[in-house]
Order: structure tokens, then sequence, then C-alpha cells
């Protein structure tokens, strides 16, 4: 009986220790997603800034001549 014991609890301890490590790469994850967002957002306003960079060189461009 001793022997069943043992092995209930070792199999106890995996489970726990597997379900942090679920826990844990489930919270990078969601943070992995959430600097994703964050970067897709940046990039789009770098867009925003390059047309308007564009637009702006060429009335200047075009002032100057």
């Amino acid at each position: 009986m001793a022997k069943k014991n043992k092995l209930s609890q070792v199999a106890v301890r995996i489970g726990s220790v597997v379900g942090k490590a679920d826990r844990k790469v489930q919270k990078v994850a969601k943070a992995g997603k959430l600097a994703r967002k964050e970067l897709d957002a940046i990039a789009k306003q770098v867009e925003v800034l390059k047309r308007q960079l564009q637009k702006t060189a060429k009335r200047l461009k075009h002032a100057l001549s």
C-alpha cells in the first residue's frame, strides 16, 4: 500500500508542476499577442507619418521651384 501512496503523491506533484507550467505558458502567449497588437499599431502610425512626410516634401519642393 505504501508504494501506491507514494505513486499517488508523485503523480499529484507532477500534475501540479505541469499545471503551473501551463499557466506560465498561457501568460507568456497572452503577453506576446498584446505586444504584437501594439507593434502593429505602431507600424500603422509610422506609415501615416511617412505619407505625411512625403506630401510635405512634395509641397516644399513645389514651393521652392
